[in-house]
Order: structure tokens, then sequence, then C-alpha cells
């Protein structure tokens, strides 16, 4: 089986997906842009077979400060839209009761999933990068491993709001003159966001993963203009996504690259594992998983929804939070934990944690240490997250790492990197399962 490491940092027959329409809507604000740092990937084969891809992990200092200016930006834009000049704006902190409130008052909606702003898959959450390339001879891009969608694409040459190069050198962009493999398909690809419209086209080309697992003829889009990501894409450093959903989620009716390397049998086992690690580098494993990454045995928790990577959940509880019997998808493509912005209120109000225009909370730094731990009791068996985890923290800033995010139709709960950080997960595409262990 083959790995790729990856650095810490969603959709979806029919070609057009409405907002409305869509199982996956997530009710959100931005809360911080995708500007992990990513190294120079170099490629190694070791003597177990394994071919490893190092990347560089984004600091919480990076992710901090960006979510701080954000949210100074969010406070501007609210104050526009209520009749304040922009040159009279004070952020937070000012002796301006009436603005004082005005951000209070945003908050408040936040905090109770009231706000009007909808996106379907907000990538600026995303954490984990690594590479992907497409194409004869290969054309390197910087994807994000997604387990919550199932389509594969990446912008193209002329792509109009796909950043520009002054903006860390600017996107890989797909140019089908230079690939001997590339086959047209011309079918649209088009997905509306909250914020715009992200449009492009089909093609088929060769993918690589890892340098030795080649897939051919693989169905993927080409980007033409993705002003619907907003400037998080424009100003983060990935520049595609990989989608390592079922077919169910994927537009155009495209077989996943995962599914199409299984049928080429391009992998030993039906099976892809993450070990993200703790403040560290992470490690994607396709074909199988690495009994050396973990200690203990495998827990086994099959999908109630094999089209997401859903599962039935007991209960939550943290302190005197209880959700009761409850579903969630474990997913690579967000950071942070979310679930019903009512009961995320709920568990920050009982710690102590404010919300903010973003969406997200704040929390005296002081309180971490008495955070009490967040539990998933899945399949029988209790999964802690500990408290002080739950926060992201730099320079005296404490981000509590729940949001609310209300899906209609959808899962309800989202186990991100915070929680698959604690636990090496398997992802069993052929069993319909997913397995957790405790990492070493």
């Amino acid at each position: 089986f083959f790995r790729i490491s990856f650095e810490e940092e969603h959709q979806p027959r029919g070609n057009t997906i409405n907002t409305s329409q869509q199982t996956m809507i997530f009710r959100s604000i931005a809360i911080a842009s995708a500007i992990a740092s990513i190294a120079q990937a170099a490629s190694e084969k070791q003597g177990d077979g394994l071919v490893r891809m190092k990347l560089t992990k984004r600091s919480d200092h990076e992710m901090v400060a960006d979510h701080l200016k954000r949210e100074n930006d969010a406070l501007r834009l609210a104050m526009a839209s209520s009749g304040e000049t922009s040159h009279k704006v004070v952020l937070r902190g000012s002796s301006s009761s009436a603005q004082q409130q005005l951000f209070e008052d945003q908050a408040e909606l936040v905090a109770e999933g009231k706000s009007e702003n909808v996106v379907i898959r907000d990538y600026s959450n995303a954490q984990y990068y690594g590479t992907v390339k497409i194409g004869t001879p290969g054309q390197e891009f910087t994807v994000i491993f997604d387990t919550g969608s199932s389509n594969l694409w990446v912008p193209k040459v002329h792509c109009k709001n796909c950043g520009y190069w002054f903006i860390h050198g600017g996107k890989s962009k797909y140019d089908n003159s230079k690939s001997s493999t590339y086959v047209s398909d011309g079918s649209d690809f088009h997905i509306q966001y909250g914020s715009g419209d992200v449009k492009g086209h089909f093609s088929n080309d060769k993918v690589t993963l890892a340098d030795d697992i080649e897939v051919t003829g693989q169905m993927f889009a080409e980007v033409e203009n993705a002003g619907g990501l907003g400037v998080g894409y424009m100003l983060g450093k990935f520049d595609g996504i990989l989608g390592l959903g079922f077919e169910g989620l994927a537009l155009g009716g495209a077989a996943t690259v995962f599914k199409n390397a299984i049928d080429q049998n391009m992998v030993a086992q039906q099976m892809f594992a993450f070990d993200l690690g703790d403040n560290s580098d992470g490690e994607l494993t396709f074909g199988g998983y690495d009994d050396s990454k973990f200690t203990g045995e495998i827990s086994w928790v099959s999908l109630s929804e094999p089209k997401y990577w859903q599962i039935d959940i007991e209960n939550i509880q943290a302190g005197s939070f209880s959700t009761g019997v409850t579903n969630g998808i474990v997913d690579s493509g967000t950071s942070l934990i979310t679930g019903p912005s009512a009961e995320i209120r709920k568990i920050a109000q009982s710690v102590g944690a404010t919300a903010n225009l973003l969406g997200q909370y704040t929390i005296d730094c002081a309180l971490v240490p008495n955070l009490p731990d967040l539990e998933f009791h899945i399949d029988g068996k209790a999964w802690p997250v500990p408290g002080k985890d739950l926060v992201i923290q730099a320079s005296g800033t404490c981000l509590f790492a729940m949001m609310g995010m209300d899906i209609p139709s959808g899962p309800q709960w989202i186990l991100g990197d915070v929680f698959m950080r604690h636990y090496y997960t398997i992802f069993d595409y052929g069993g319909k399962r997913v397995g957790f262990a405790t990492p070493n």
C-alpha cells in the first residue's frame, strides 16, 4: 500500500447544484482563510515499499492571526450594512457603545443559527493538504483530501478568480494541451455557492497519487471560474479538491479517484487511513492501514449512510450537556467539530465561550485547563477529545474548536480534524465502515 504525508491546515448527477437543493448545505460564515504553508513535497520510497510525501504544518499562530483579521473585516461589513460609513468603523473594544452593541447583536444571530449567510462547503476551514499529479507528464497540484465530497477539481489555465501570481506565487493550473493522455469530455461542472458560482467543465486524464498509484481515464473538473469560493480560495495555498466520499455525492456521475484505483487494481485493499498527528505532519495511506501507527485493537463502526462517511452516535457529552442519539460524518475536509447551532451554543455557554461574527467562538485562555472533555459515544464505546484540545491557541487568543452548522436533510455533527487528530482513522470503502484506533 501507499502513503501520502500531508500538512495540517465539500459536492456533490445533474451537473448544477443549488444551495437550497444540496443535501450538504452548510449554514456558516467563513472562519479562517486556508493559508497553510505548504513545503515542497519530496517523495521517498523506503524499504517497506511505502511512498511518503513530506509537507509542513501551518502554525496555530497563522490560523489565529488570520481569524482575527477576518473577524475585523466581518465587523466592518456589518457596520457598513447598518448604515455606518467605513471611516467611522471602530473594532471591538471601542468606546462606541452603539458599535459594540452592533457587534454583540450580530454575534448573537450567528450563535442562534440565524445568520442568512449560507454556503455549501467552506474550504477555508481545511487544515491538511497533499499533492496529486494530473496528466502526462504529470502536472502537480496541492489539494485537500476530502472525505466529505467526491469530485476531483483543479483550476484550468486562464481560470478567473483563481488567485494571483503575487499571492503565494499563484495557483497551479491544469493545461490540457500539455498532456498526452488528456481526453475531452466537455460536460458542464457547475456548483452554486452562497457567495456565487464555481463553473467549469469535465475532462478525463491520468491521475497519480504518491507516484505509484496511476489512475487512467479519471473524470475530473477543470474549473474556469472559482468566484463562489470567495477570497479564502484566492488567498489559500491549495489548488483544488480531491473527494474521498462515495459516488452518490459526485457531480456528473463521476467515479471517485479511489473507486477507479480499486477498479484498476492499483490498491491492495479497498481502504485508506489518516494519521493526522498532534502538531505534526500528517499521513494518508492508500490500500490498507499501517498497524505501526496505533496500539490495541481497531474498533469498526458500520456506516449508517454510505453516501457520506456517516455513522450513528449514541450520545455526545460535555459536562452536563448531552445530545442523546444522533449521527455524524467523519470528515477530513473540516478542521473543527461542528454540530447544530443551538447545541453548540449550549456547550459554548456552559464553558464561557462567546460568539463572534464569523460563526466561531472564542474563550478566555485562562479557562482552558478547566474545559470538560467532549465524549462521542459510538457503538458502545466512548471516544473523548480532551477539553484542552478543544481550543486553537496563539498570541493570547483562544479559538473554541467547535462551530454551529445547520445542515438540512444532512448529518447533524461533523467529526473533523480536531477529532481525527486523536484517533487513527481507517476508511473501509469495500466494507462500508470506519475504524478508530488509539495512535502511538
